[in-house]
This record gives structure tokens, sequence and C-alpha cells, in this order.
């Protein structure tokens, strides 16, 4: 929110259909650390603004959802960045109004605050703008005694132009007062025939101070193509693992690990290489995630620790000091305190108690086809290897599960149970099976 009296409206701009990511999904959907781009932008806007209002082309209801709560305008025709800002003057309210494209969404509230201190200190329009190694394609910014006067698109520059260094970052804020009168005053007379949103600064500079804050390349970088959303995932993957080790978490190879937007990371954490955080993850302190691990949607505690080549899968909770080992995974499952899981398992729909061991190759069968069934194990128990438990099905405190039994009714408390043939023994058949069989092999 602003701390001045004048309320601060914020535009997004996200109609565009990004023809070069060559995608069916709106540019401003695709993901950047497991949450759409525009929400990047969203979660820093808000800091700043007490109205956010996004611009979205027709047929775009998933976009309108990852926008809300906040209020949606459909730009009906795409006659460029000036006529999406128009759609959403009913919404400019009498503050100030600062514009921005969905397709930044690396910039920071301390940018948006340089902005708007432009503004304070008396630039009728202040506009974001950065100096790039490379231009490429960005529209010029054009100044004279310190004042920028006008940017020129690239399609429409000269070559003195395109050799200008200073480009347009696309973020523009002004009163709500001038926006509306220098929209109502551009044209489509360019090589595109659109309306460009930058012509506001030719049409305030007549007359008033346009003032240019310069910011870094890599905040303000665009997103246009699939290989520049991978270059913004590197940075924002780049940050979030710098904030996990600056909160006391130890990234042994960090360049290998890869955070979602809203993974949380407590103190004393170690993370091993080659480890993937989908979104929804919280791991709790003094926990250790071995090397190529992958979890989701799941909650981690205290001092717990998990793979490797371990696969947590949404709805898990793993309480304090259990323990999932090697190709262990589990689904929608409770992992009560001190249990253990450590090789080749399966577990879905499942509360295991307290300090419950659970044997290599143990499969829960959750599933019949077309239901989920629950599997629930009490505490101090024991699951035999290549235990196979057939849900619905309740396994007591303290209770014994043979090895290699399918189990299909509940156990008792403090029970042993068996499912499976009884062990039988022919006296030299073994011997006799095999002569045969290698008898028949000779003989082709």
């Amino acid at each position: 929110m602003t701390s001045t009296s004048r309320p601060l409206t914020a535009v997004i701009l996200a109609a565009g259909l990004g023809t070069r990511m060559k995608s069916r999904l709106p540019k401003a959907l695709h993901r950047l650390a497991n949450r759409p781009m525009i929400n990047h932008l969203i979660d820093t806007v808000q800091q700043v603004a007490d109205d956010i209002v996004v611009v979205v082309g027709p047929d775009m209801p998933a976009l309108e959802k990852a926008a809300h709560p906040h209020r949606s305008v459909v730009q009906t025709e795409r006659l460029g960045t000036g006529h999406a800002a128009r759609t959403a003057e009913p919404f400019f309210g009498e503050g100030d109004v600062i514009i921005l494209n969905a397709d930044n969404p690396l910039i920071s509230s301390e940018t948006l605050h340089n902005l708007l201190s432009a503004r304070k200190n008396g630039a009728a329009l202040a506009m974001l703008g950065m100096r790039p190694k490379d231009p490429a394609r960005y529209g010029r910014v054009v100044e004279a005694n310190g004042n920028v006067q006008r940017i020129v698109e690239y399609k429409d520059a000269t070559d003195e132009e395109r050799g200008i260094g200073l480009c347009n970052a696309g973020a523009f804020c002004a009163s709500a007062q001038d926006l509306r009168v220098w929209l109502s005053q551009i044209d489509n007379k360019n090589a595109q025939n659109e309306y460009y949103l930058t012509d506001v600064v030719a049409l305030a500079a007549q007359s008033r101070t346009v003032q240019c804050v310069v910011a870094d390349e890599a905040e303000l970088a665009g997103v246009n193509s699939r290989a520049e959303l991978a270059q913004v995932e590197h940075s924002i993957q780049q940050r979030l693992r710098a904030a996990a080790m600056a909160n006391g978490a130890t990234l042994v190879a960090p360049e290998t690990v890869f955070f979602s937007a809203d993974t949380v990371i407590e103190t004393d954490v170690t993370i091993e290489p080659n480890v993937f955080f989908g979104p929804g993850v919280t791991v709790r302190s003094d926990s250790i995630i071995r090397a190529f691990s992958h979890l989701e949607n799941c909650t981690i505690g205290e001092a717990v620790s998990i793979g490797p080549y371990a696969r947590i899968r949404p709805g898990t909770i793993c309480e304090k000091g259990s323990h999932v080992g090697n190709f262990v995974e589990l689904k929608n499952v409770t992992l009560g305190a001190g249990a253990k899981a450590n090789h080749l398992t399966y577990l879905g729909d499942a509360s295991i108690g307290a300090a419950t061991n659970i044997g290599a190759g143990t499969i829960t069968c959750n599933y019949d086809g077309v239901f989920k069934h629950r599997t629930t194990i009490g505490a101090n128990g024991f699951i035999g290897s290549n235990a196979i438990l057939v849900a619905p099905v309740n396994i007591g405190d303290e209770a014994l599960i043979a090895a290699g039994s399918v189990i299909t009714a509940n156990v008792s408390d403090g029970a042993m149970a068996f499912g499976r043939a009884r062990q039988t023994e022919k006296t030299e058949r073994g011997r006799e099976t095999m002569t045969a069989l290698r008898k028949k092999k000779e003989q082709g």
C-alpha cells in the first residue's frame, strides 16, 4: 500500500498471446518457479499499490482466475498497448496510476518505490528504463537536457536511434487525470498500425517533465520466448537459492536444487544435489533432503531424513524424526514420529504410527480401479519385507506382519499376522526338476 494520501492503482497489461512462445497458453500464465508468471508480478505490486487491475484478452478465463481476487477487464481487440491501457481507464481512480507489463515478472518493490519517488519529486510522468548489454529490439529512450523526450519503437527507429543504449522497460507512472488525456491523444500511425502506450511520453514531454528511472537489466528483462522464459527461471532460482542459504539452509550444490516460489525451508536444513521442490513444500529445521529426491505439496517435520531417490507426493506429512529412504514413494501419507520406510516401498493413502518400521518392498494397495481406500498402521509395529496391505485395512499397535504376506483383513494390537501359503519341502524334487530341464534344453 502507498504511504501517501494519493491512492495508487496498478494496471497490469496481460492480454498478449505471446506468439513467439509458440503456445496455446496465454503468455502471462507460463510458469516460473511453479507459479504463473503474472502472480510473481502481482505479489510484488501488492506491496505498493492500493488497487490492481489486470487487462486480459478475450477467452482467457484461466488468466482471470489467476488474477483473482483482483479485477480483470477484457481487451476485446488487440490494438496495441495504448489501447489495452485505455481498456482499464474506467478503473484508474483519481490518484496515481502505474502501468506495467505482465511479462516483467522480476521487477522488485524497491524499483517500483524508486519509480513512485520520481513522481513525488516533480515528474509528471515517470518511467523505467535499462541499459542492456544487447539492446536488441527494445524501444529506445530519446533524451535531451536530462529529460526524456520520447520513446521510439525499434521498428520505427532510425539507425542513429537504434544506437541509443537506454531502453524502455515498459513501466509508467502518472496521475490518472493526465493519463486519461494522453491516452485519448495517441494514434496508430506507425509501422505496426497499433496504439503504442509509449507515445504518451512524447505527449507528456511537450509541456511537462518526464523522468527515466534506470534499473538493472536482469530485473527488468521481459519474457517473449521459451528461451527468455528459461533465462528468467534461472534468475528466479538464483534468488530462491540465495534466500534459502541466507536463512540458514545448507545447499551442497546450489545450482542443482530447484525451488518453487512458495517453498519454505527452515534453519539447519541440508539439501543435497539434484533435489526438486514442487509447489507447497515445507521443510522444518534439522532435516536432510538427500540427493535426487522430488517433493511436492508435503510437509517434512523436524529432523527428518528423506532420500536419496525418494518421491514425496501431495498430502504427505513426515513427522519429527521419521525416515524415508531410497526409492520410496509416499502419497497422501502421515508418517508418524520416528517411523521408518527405508527401502523400495510405495505407501499411498496411509497413516503410519510412531516408531513403526516398514520393510523393504512393502506396498499399500490403495486403489481398486474406481475408489481410493486407506490403510492405517498403529504405533511401534513392524511390517515385514514385501508385505502387501490391501486397503481398506487397519493394523493395530505393536503388530507384526510377516514378510511376504498379503494382508486383506484387520490385524489386532500386538498380533502377528501371516498372509501367505505354508512352506512345504519335497525331498530331492529340486535336483530332479533341474536335471529334467537341462535335458530338455540339450534336446532343443
